[in-house]
């Protein structure tokens, strides 16, 4: 028996039109842990098996011996049903797996001549298959099934070839059972972690550009249940939030996850994520999601001739390298370039970062550019980026209305490597006057999708300075090049805004530039 809650999502999830075409090519059911997400995808794999789940062209008539209202479409099997379930991992396939042995009646079993494995269904002599698959993206393509669920996306990374599983699977649906667009991808999922760029995330973010205006409708049905922002995780307030976002999961025991909610070895982020239902950062994270979303103009454009500063954060094949503008009259910030190195064997190519630098300075008026060369070396022994930073200091330094201050070697226009304290204190400080500007949203970014993760992926540091951003651990594979980037750009445009030769050009033109 389905629930009211249930019911609903599959009345939307089987609605056609009149040429009998889904309304929906693929959908994302998110629900807070507990809920039913694997029984109820179970049921939906085995109607997809053996069901009525194929609109035979049909409306039901008056009085229709099957109980169906007139008007409404009839449905028929598949004849030759390929159903997968899929995940990043055998445990997670077998979590909707086992629940096939209870779900059948013996009746059923009989009537479709069903085979009952572990890993692999069949029924009517193998004309129609149920399959657990955890391949690799290679092995899968090229399949045609008939209907796929994506178990968990918020696991599926990129460090475990969940984003190409997941590319396999939709172009994999798009090509396969073509009539009435038949086959579709229906994604299960908790709440994703933000920042680490899983299936999940990239289809929430989807979404939300639709949602805003900002995007085609590409026909997904997002179905997700949460609480809102402001809902605090007190014993007053918990109860009733639980039972609201539970729905109609009454068999989950609202007690129990109180207690859990309560109990201070549980992290408030995991509590909001697992039982709110809610997409939070975790404590250490340097802001969440709405907060840099808050700030984010997809149509915002740096004008050709703008006044703007640069900040550069170089490597050779450890980290990305990233190039971030900020403009000087509204503390704006944009992407301007990142380059991702492919291992040792293939660092980021010099030389295409240095066109790009000089494309800027042909397009902009660079009026200060800060350039961290990171630690890796070239063939000669010398510091990967130390040439290609000198000659750009040589090249348009004069020009510059700030320089880096530098302490025991020679002036530098753009040379500002992040080490020693001198460096990390000013850099402590440009991050906590970034992140009061974000909280008073004195400044838009471009909405780069890069830029954000990067933002995202950024953790608190806490230093003898104040607060800074690191990586979660030394060599942890989540980037955060972009964020330094920023950071170190909207320090630029404040020294900028702060020296003689800006002040100079502002005299006397009536003009005020607030400093923030």
């Amino acid at each position: 028996m389905f629930t009211p809650e249930q019911a609903r999502f599959l009345l939307h999830w089987y609605a056609v039109g009149e040429s009998g075409t889904w309304k929906y090519r693929n959908g994302v059911l998110q629900r807070l842990k507990g809920w039913g997400k694997d029984p109820l995808a179970a049921v939906m794999a085995a109607v997809e098996m053996v069901g009525p789940c194929r609109f035979s062209g049909e409306f039901a008539g008056p009085n229709d011996y099957r109980g169906v209202p007139e008007g409404q479409p009839i449905g028929k099997p598949h004849p030759n049903a390929w159903v997968q379930i899929a995940a990043v991992s055998q445990d997670q396939t077998k979590n909707t797996m086992k629940l096939f042995p209870s779900l059948f009646t013996k009746e059923a079993v009989e009537h479709f001549n069903l085979d009952l494995g572990k890993t692999v269904i069949y029924a009517n002599k193998g004309a129609q298959t149920i399959e657990a698959v955890t391949s690799s993206p290679r092995a899968l393509e090229g399949g045609r099934p008939t209907f796929a669920i994506a178990n968990e996306t918020h696991h599926w990374l990129a460090n475990n070839e969940g984003h190409e599983m997941w590319d396999v699977f939709e172009r994999n649906a798009t090509k396969a059972d073509s009539e009435a667009g038949a086959a579709r991808v229906l994604a299960i999922t908790n709440a994703y972690m933000p920042g680490e760029d899983s299936v999940a995330e990239r289809q929430r973010e989807a979404m939300e550009r639709v949602w805003a205006g900002d995007a085609y409708d590409f026909g997904l049905l997002y179905d997700s249940l949460e609480a809102p922002p402001e809902a605090p995780l007190s014993a007053e307030a918990a109860p009733a939030v639980v039972e609201a976002i539970r729905g109609d999961s009454v068999w989950l025991n609202t007690d129990l996850i109180v207690k859990s909610i309560l109990d201070g070895t549980n992290p408030p982020s995991r509590s909001r994520r697992f039982w709110y239902n809610q997409i939070v950062a975790n404590e250490d994270s340097w802001l969440a999601p709405y907060e840099w979303d808050a700030l984010a103009d997809t149509e915002l454009e740096l004008p050709e001739r703008a006044h703007i500063a640069l900040f550069f954060d170089g490597s050779k094949s450890d980290d990305n390298t990233g190039l971030v503008a900020c403009e000087i009259e509204s503390g704006d910030v944009f992407k301007m370039g990142l380059w991702i190195p492919q291992g040792k064997e293939r660092p980021v190519d010099r030389d295409a970062v240095d066109a790009v630098v000089n494309q800027i300075h042909k397009k902009y008026r660079v009026v200060g550019f800060f350039a961290d060369p990171g630690t890796g070396e070239d063939e000669t022994g010398e510091r990967y980026w130390d040439r290609y930073i000198d000659q750009w200091s040589n090249k348009y330094g004069d020009k510059y209305m700030v320089h880096p201050v530098q302490s025991g070697m020679k002036k530098h226009s753009v040379m500002w490597p992040m080490t020693g304290n001198m460096r990390q204190e000013e850099f402590t400080h440009a991050v906590e006057r970034t992140y009061a500007d974000i909280m008073a949203r004195n400044f838009r970014h471009d909405g780069d999708r890069k830029l954000r993760q990067h933002v995202l992926n950024a953790k608190r540091r806490p230093n003898d300075w104040g607060i800074s951003i690191g990586k979660r651990h030394r060599r942890a594979k989540e980037k955060i090049d972009l964020a330094v980037c920023m950071v170190g750009a909207r320090m630029v445009r404040r020294l900028v805004l702060s020296s003689k030769e800006w002040g100079k050009r502002t005299t006397g033109k009536g003009r005020v530039i607030v400093l923030r």
